[in-house]
């Protein structure tokens, strides 16, 4: 792939993106380098919401420091050391020793990307320090706390991914496409529910890895209509108790998903590269739900995951489906979770 940012970024950018590098190479150059950045300084706000670090209000300074200085409001970028030092991920700990060189790519671009760059990074930074506020560090071992509703669930897929989809659908318009202005509110209702989507499908997945460290994305109000609390999903032989609540988080995932297929209609039939770069994470997002609704979710020793065969798999499917009449259509339709 061509050099995105600099080669250092991309080299970041590389190794700390394992589902979502491979999708960049689709992507229109135009747009490509300014949605990695964005990646890039999203991945260091959850590394650092993320931390196993046991005070909440460190994270959080850490947090809002590092996002004043993104947003310009600070020029003093705060010391990660500690941070980095705890990290079990050693590309998250480069991550976290480099981000003045991330925060330094937005000079690449103009003050109109510059702005929906941290547009949607404010939003995200906003949803993590929620985050922190609701559950504390990750931390093992500890009281596990639950968001309370529905609408608190789909408020924090939007902070953490919805949002991702209007920066997205504002880039392509910026650099890419053209729609009529009667299309762009449609345009920008899909795109949120395309990022949405693929949230979903890390919290359905994520719930064994989550619950360890005292999180539960799963509403506590409809835990309780199955009788239910979020200690119950820490023991797999629960699952057919939890199954009835899980199929109806799964159809609001494939509603959504719905939506992303849409969402990718709606683009111009000549951009094959934006086309393909919005269908990999569909086509992968449709095959986890098919895995996530057959198996043990509850059960951590059992990880659903699209394995790497697979994602190159669904690559060349892809390019095979760009090039025939009708193959977008009918690829997303046989793919699609029943």
């Amino acid at each position: 792939m061509a050099v995105l940012i600099n080669a250092k970024i991309d080299s970041l950018l590389e190794r700390t993106s394992r589902s979502f590098y491979p999708t960049l190479k689709y992507l229109p150059k135009k747009i490509r380098g300014q949605i990695g950045l964005l990646y890039l300084m999203a991945r260091v706000a959850d590394t650092i919401a993320d931390s196993k670090h046991g005070e909440t209000s460190f994270l959080q300074n850490l947090l809002e420091q590092y996002n004043d200085v993104a947003q310009g409001r600070s020029s003093t970028l705060p010391d990660f050391t500690e941070l980095a030092g705890i990290q079990q991920n050693e590309h998250e700990a480069e991550l976290l020793r480099n981000v003045e060189d991330v925060l330094n790519g937005l000079e690449v671009y103009d003050a109109a990307d510059r702005s929906i760059i941290l547009e949607c990074l404010d939003v995200i930074v906003g949803g993590q320090l929620l985050d922190l506020q609701r559950f504390g560090p990750a931390n093992e071992g500890g009281k596990i706390s639950s968001l309370k509703s529905n609408e608190e669930l789909d408020d924090y897929t939007y902070r953490v991914a919805g949002c991702v989809g209007v920066f997205w659908s504002k880039m392509s318009l910026e650099h890419v496409i053209s729609l009529p202005p009667e299309k762009q509110d449609e345009f920008f209702e899909k795109g949120i529910r395309f990022g949405k989507a693929l949230q979903m499908i890390n919290i359905l997945r994520d719930i064994p890895e989550d619950l360890r460290f005292g999180r539960c994305y799963i509403p506590g109000e409809e835990l309780a209509r199955f009788g239910m609390k979020p200690e119950d999903l820490l023991d797999h032989s629960n699952i057919e108790r939890f199954r009835p609540l899980y199929d109806e988080y799964l159809e609001i995932t494939n509603n959504h998903l719905d939506a992303a297929i849409e969402y990718i209609r709606m683009l111009p039939d000549g951009q094959f590269r934006l086309k393909a770069s919005c269908m990999l994470p569909v086509l992968v997002g449709q095959r986890t739900v098919t895995l996530l609704r057959t198996g043990n979710i509850l059960n951590s020793d059992d990880k659903i995951k699209v394995t790497r065969n697979e994602m190159k798999s669904y690559a060349r499917k892809l390019l095979r489906a760009m090039i025939i009449p009708g193959g977008v259509r009918r690829l997303l339709e046989k793919n699609k979770d029943k």
